[in-house]
């Protein structure tokens, strides 16, 4: 149960994202939203870091930093840098509907890479998940658009999408040779590394704006900093440890659970009821796998016994 309590607070940071995004947008542009906290989380991580390997946990090798250039190449570049390209490209209908592919394209990767098996409570909670989240999102059905003028921003969506359920499967194997400080502070590295170059070719001009960065400004970059980037990592981290990727992915349907209040509250928004009755359906998807598949193991033990 302390796995779920920890994925349900990163979830809720999670979806502070979208808030602090709207608070940057003025100021900073897409690459830099992402590369700076990013960047800055990666220093906040390295005393800890230290202090892991100081207490024996195992060190870098060649082959694991081959491993974090895949994860941050594959798996998180694209997962955010390609959903904010691609967002801007398309409709936000469309990235609503396209990103309801996550937890299933997770389960499809954790099959592949982690054997993970699915079963029939985990499909039933997809479903439910899925109808809450639509209910959540006000999707504009009349609205949506997958022609050619939209298809370069809808491939880009997918890959982003793609790129998020690879990072959560596949990066699970890392967390058995590393602590989950040590497999974030990596990928960190990389994808700093890899987004520099970029960063500083499109957006170098905001460097220079950032003595003139308003306090709203320095709020969504702190809390992107702190929330999205460094606490709630670790704490889902910590959490995947324990629990299958695949369920794992399945209490991302939380973050528009969390995020529909937080924008009501923070920006004003409407909460229709219509977004209620969804923000119910995916707690009640992620209480059933999370009640029903805890007990699992206990019952397995018993009859063992």
């Amino acid at each position: 149960m302390r796995s779920w309590l920890l994925l349900f607070s990163c979830n809720l940071m999670w979806a502070l994202q979208f808030t602090c995004i709207k608070l940057v947008q003025d100021q900073v542009g897409p690459l830099f939203t992402v590369w700076g906290p990013m960047t800055l989380a990666m220093f906040a991580l390295y005393p800890f870091v230290k202090a892991d390997l100081r207490a024996g946990a195992a060190r870098l090798t060649h082959h694991d930093a081959l491993q974090y250039l895949i994860l941050a190449a594959v798996g998180v570049f694209p997962g955010q840098v390609f959903m904010t390209w691609g967002t801007r490209m398309s409709l936000a209908s469309n990235a609503a509907l396209i990103n309801l592919t996550l937890p299933v394209a997770t389960a499809l990767f954790a099959f592949v890479f982690l054997r993970e098996r699915m079963t029939p409570v985990r499909w039933i909670s997809f479903a439910i998940a899925i109808a809450g989240v639509l209910l959540c999102s006000g999707i504009d059905f009349g609205n949506l658009n997958f022609g050619t003028g939209y298809l370069g921003g809808n491939l880009l969506i997918l890959a982003a999408t793609l790129g998020s359920a690879f990072y959560n499967s596949y990066g699970k194997k890392m967390l058995e040779r590393h602590t989950p400080m040590q497999m974030l502070f990596y990928t960190y590295v990389a994808v700093s590394v890899l987004m520099a170059p970029v960063v500083f070719l499109e957006e170098g001009h905001i460097f220079l704006a950032i003595p003139h960065f308003t306090a709203q400004t320095w709020t969504g970059l702190i809390l992107l900093t702190v929330f999205h980037n460094y606490l709630s990592m670790v704490l889902f981290l910590k959490a995947l440890k324990n629990l299958d990727a695949t369920q794992a992915a399945l209490s991302n349907y939380l973050i528009t659970f969390f995020g529909l209040p937080i924008a009501a509250l923070w920006l004003h928004e409407k909460l229709s009821g219509a977004a209620i009755v969804g923000g119910i359906l995916v707690l009640a998807s992620t209480l059933l796998i999370t009640l029903r598949e805890e007990r699992e193991p206990k019952v397995a033990v018993e009859t063992a016994q």
